[in-house]
């Protein structure tokens, strides 16, 4: 059934703290230098052996940025040269060779995913033999049956540039646009026209994109809610398949660019929940479904279908319909989730250069995961995708007693009960419409690895 929202403040007050976004379970920041090149080959090979073995997903990291956006907490390189990203796309086409010698051919490649920095970084000419590089050591479906997507700049694209990222075989597309307001732009230097991003938009629908999502942010300086409403506004001329409305977290003592953002330009922390509770409430009126964490989307929308039907699933890309496939990342700082390990590339070229030349897997750290963390990585994948866990069935899929094996954070999960997050009967944990913006919270009871020097790691969950 499609996901409602209860907006209730002073419960949002009281467990608004911080917490994992759990776009992996354990989270990266315990991946570990111990992790060898050895382990992720042998772990590529236990996933050739599986009875099914598994399809593919691909990620490649273009971390190239023109310019750099002060809100920006990702991995990339901010240059004007268009240069450096010759000798980038050499070396990653020499780890796609090494990548693909791991893997099993007839595996297909169901999901794609570019992204960045800004893949748009990169020439027709790049792109073009990006994709025929994958494809010869990789199975790309020719059917256009997968879920193959790129995240692009509307200020790096034309619309002939969005007809030939279909040609070349993608079908989905995000793009950012954070916010219309000049003022709020000017502030986080991100100048972006309406016209650019409709154009971008409208040259996807005539392209026949099979989804086009866009990503705001709110939290940014000078924000308020009748301006974000406007914004809005703006973008439902478009009519968007999806929308990710992202907090912004201001941590500028991890991330250097939000140091030129003026705290004293900030909405309050009042002010950013009046914001989204009424993004909330124009969203859902529109018509859009609240698919969890930050994502609204269509009734008719993938992400949607899926969950109505208890198969969402979550990883490094965000929510998917990709449930059972084995991800495998290219380019620095990539994180890979292969078997029963996670694996992260080296974070900057130097490195990857010196590797890649070396005739090494790019590798810095990554985690092998135990059977407790693989069963608590599902039990967590179900509730914050489908709001949702059948402890009967959970049980016979693990052969434990669920009763006894978490006795623990059942008894901590009372209190969120009796806050009306959640109800748990014999056979269900179900999530009601109050606690589904709190679901970090929920899960986090479940996290065996979580402490509060931990938690200093990651931004609050509202």
């Amino acid at each position: 059934m499609q996901q409602k929202i209860e907006f209730k403040p002073e419960l949002i007050k009281r467990y608004d703290k911080a917490g994992p976004r759990y776009t992996s379970y354990p989270t990266a920041n315990l991946f570990n230098a111990h992790f060898s090149p050895e382990d992720y080959c042998a772990a590529a090979a236990r996933s050739n052996k599986e009875v099914k073995p598994k399809p593919l997903s691909l990620y490649f990291h273009i971390p190239f940025c023109n310019t750099v956006c002060f809100y920006c907490a990702c991995n990339k390189i901010v240059t004007k040269r268009r240069d450096r990203a010759t000798p980038y796309l050499d070396h990653l086409f020499r780890e796609i060779k090494m990548q693909g010698a791991l893997y099993e051919n007839s595996r297909p490649v169901d999901q794609l995913h570019w992204g960045g920095g800004t893949p748009t970084f990169l020439n027709h000419d790049q792109m073009r033999t990006l994709m025929e590089k994958t494809g010869q050591y990789f199975s790309l479906m020719n059917n256009d049956k997968g879920e193959y997507s790129i995240e692009i700049d509307p200020r790096e694209v034309t619309a002939d540039g969005v007809h030939f990222l279909r040609d070349i075989g993608f079908n989905r597309l995000s793009l950012g646009v954070q916010d219309f307001d000049a003022k709020v732009q000017k502030a986080v230097n991100r100048i972006q026209s309406e016209e650019i991003t409709f154009t971008a938009i409208n040259a996807a629908r005539e392209a026949k994109f099979k989804s086009v999502s866009v990503d705001l942010i709110y939290g940014l300086p000078f924000q308020s809610v009748a301006s974000f409403l406007t914004t809005l506004d703006k973008i439902m001329q478009v009519d968007p398949d999806r929308l990710s409305v992202f907090n912004y977290a201001h941590l500028p003592t991890l991330f250097m660019p939000q140091r030129r953002i003026n705290e004293e330009d900030l909405p309050s922390a009042a002010e950013k929940l009046e914001i989204l509770q009424a993004v909330i409430q124009y969203l859902t009126d529109k018509g859009y479904v609240y698919v969890g964490m930050d994502h609204f989307a269509k009734p008719d929308d993938e992400l949607v279908i899926a969950q109505n039907k208890g198969q969402l699933y979550r990883n490094f890309q965000g929510y998917s319909t990709h449930a059972d496939c084995d991800m495998v990342a290219m380019g620095i700082t990539a994180i890979s989730q292969v078997n029963n390990i996670y694996s992260q590339n080296v974070r900057d070229e130097e490195s990857y250069y010196q590797m890649i030349d070396e005739g090494k897997l790019p590798l810095l750290r990554g985690f092998v995961l135990t059977d407790d963390d693989l069963l608590r990585r599902d039990l967590i994948s179900q509730l914050i995708c489908n709001f949702r866990l059948d402890m009967d069935h959970f049980m016979t899929k693990y052969t434990l007693d669920f009763a006894r094996y978490f006795k623990k954070e059942l008894s901590l999960l009372k209190t969120m009960q009796d806050d009306g997050l959640l109800q748990i009967d014999d056979k269900t944990i179900t999530v009601l419409p109050p606690g589904r913006l709190l679901i970090r919270n929920i899960c986090m009871t479940f996290d065996a690895h979580l402490n509060d020097n931990q938690k200093i790691r990651f931004s609050k969950v509202i």
